[in-house]
C-alpha cells in the first residue's frame, strides 16, 4: 500500500514521528509511505490553500518532504509534485497534538488536509490525540494512538464505508485523554458542540508600543452532548466521525425552499 502522511503540527513535531511508524505498520513490508508536511506549525489554518502565493519545498530525505504551507498545500504537493501522480491508496493526516472535537474541527489543518485528500477523491483519516491530567505522566502523551491507530486503520479501511461521491467521506478519529490501556472501545459519534466554550482574543502590547493581539481558546473539557465526539472522547472513547466537505445545511432546504421561493 502506498500511503501519504500530513499534518499541521510541522515536519518535526512528535505526532507526525507517531503517524508515521503507524502508517508503515499499515502499509507493510512491501508498501511505501510518503511524508509531505508543513515546514512550520499551522495549527488552525482549516483547509487554507496557499492561493495567492507559491510553496517552497524541500526534500529532507528519502520520501520525506516539508512545504512551507498548510496542510492541504501538502496533499496537492504530494499529489502532483512528491508523487508525480502515483496516487496513494490512503492519505492519512496527524497525529494532532490535541483534540479536534467539536468546533475544534472547523478550525483545524488536520482535518483540512484530509478534507483536501477526500476533494481529490482520495480515501483519507485525520487524526487526533486528546491531552489531558491523565496522559501526562504517560510514556508518550500520544500513547492511546501509538496503542491502537494501526488497529483502528486496518479496521476503517475493512469495515468503514468508502464511497465515490463528488464530496466523498473521510473520517475524523480523536483518540481519548487516556493511556492505551484504559482506551475503553471505539463509537461511531457525531461532531458535537461545546456551549458557551469560543475563540476570542487578548490583547498586549509590545515594548515598542505597538498592539498585539493573541487568539484564545476555551476549555476542551467541557462534555458535549452525550454521544458526540467530545462526550466520548472524555469518557474514555476512540470516536469516529464520518465527514464531508458540502457545507449545505441540508436539514433546512425545504424550510427555506418554502420560505423563499
Amino acid at each position: 500500500m502506498r500511503i501519504l502522511v500530513t499534518n499541521d503540527d510541522g515536519i518535526n513535531a512528535p505526532g507526525l514521528a507517531v503517524l508515521e511508524e503507524i502508517a508503515r505498520a499499515v502499509a507493510g513490508d512491501d508498501g511505501e509511505v510518503w511524508v509531505v508536511a508543513p515546514a512550520f506549525e499551522q495549527s488552525g489554518v482549516a483547509h487554507c490553500i496557499s492561493y495567492t502565493h507559491p510553496t517552497m519545498i524541500a526534500k529532507l530525505g528519502p520520501r520525506r518532504y516539508a512545504a512551507e504551507g498548510s496542510p492541504a498545500d501538502c496533499v496537492l504537493a504530494g499529489l502532483y509534485d512528491v508523487l508525480q501522480g502515483a496516487r496513494p491508496e490512503l492519505v492519512l493526516s496527524g497525529v494532532n497534538r490535541g483534540n479536534n472535537s467539536a468546533e475544534n474541527a472547523l478550525y483545524s489543518g488536520t482535518v483540512g488536509g484530509a478534507m483536501e485528500a477526500a476533494l481529490q477523491g482520495l480515501p483519507a483519516i485525520a487524526l487526533s490525540q486528546y491531552m489531558g491530567p491523565l496522559s501526562e505522566d504517560l510514556p508518550s502523551l500520544f500513547d492511546a494512538a501509538i496503542g491502537h491507530g494501526k488497529d483502528l486503520i486496518e479496521k476503517l479501511l475493512k469495515d468503514a464505508i468508502w464511497d465515490q461521491g463528488d464530496y466523498r467521506l473521510f473520517y475524523n478519529v480523536n483518540f481519548p485523554p487516556v493511556g492505551r490501556d484504559a482506551v475503553k472501545g471505539l463509537k461511531v459519534a457525531p461532531q458535537g458542540y461545546r456551549k458557551d466554550t469560543f475563540f476570542g482574543v487578548e490583547p498586549h502590547i509590545s515594548p515598542s508600543g505597538r498592539k498585539f493581539l493573541w487568539i484564545t481558546g476555551g476549555p476542551q473539557h467541557l462534555p458535549t452532548a452525550p454521544g458526540t465526539d467530545a462526550a466520548v472522547n472524555l469518557d474514555g472513547y476512540i470516536s469516529v466521525t464520518p465527514m464531508r466537505a458540502d457545507l449545505t445545511a441540508h436539514d433546512a432546504l425545504d424550510k427555506v425552499r418554502k420560505a423563499l421561493e
